[in-house]
């Protein structure tokens, strides 16, 4: 019997945009792998992942991200997205948060197995981000 590879991903994000930290682990395999190419940061298994996102959580405490288009083919799904937040903590030593919001398009490639998540890679653009939380200037 196929996965339903579409399902498990809109209730993957539901829960990432409740910031529900166990529930969210949860659709990982024990040895899935988080990839983020803004940061060059890798996650690997669960409790690095969880990190990852508390992280995030922390530091955008009312972030989500917004399916706008995307597909799926066998045991992978594309999604493009609008991710947005409001940058009021820091958990980078020497960095204050600003108070500012930031709004900014992605995509994620995401493969499954066995009806587990085993890997995201998110692409996005960091300097966006740095800019529209007035850590950078802008152009």
């Amino acid at each position: 019997m196929a996965t339903d590879v579409e399902k498990i991903m809109s209730d993957y994000l539901a829960a990432r945009n409740a910031h529900d930290l166990e529930k969210v682990v949860n659709f990982f395999a024990d040895d899935a792998a988080y990839e983020d190419m803004a940061t060059g940061k890798i996650s690997r298994g669960k409790n690095e992942i969880k990190g990852f996102l508390n992280t995030i959580f922390l530091d955008f405490p009312d972030i989500k991200v917004e399916t706008k288009s995307g597909f799926s083919s066998g045991e992978q799904v594309v999604r493009e997205w609008v991710m947005s937040g409001t940058f009021t903590k820091s958990s980078t030593p020497g960095v204050e948060a600003t108070g500012k919001s930031f709004s900014l398009r992605g995509a994620s490639v995401s493969e499954f197995r066995e009806g587990k998540i085993s890997r995201i890679t998110d692409y996005w653009n960091m300097v966006a981000l740095l800019q529209q939380v007035g850590l950078m200037p802008s152009q």
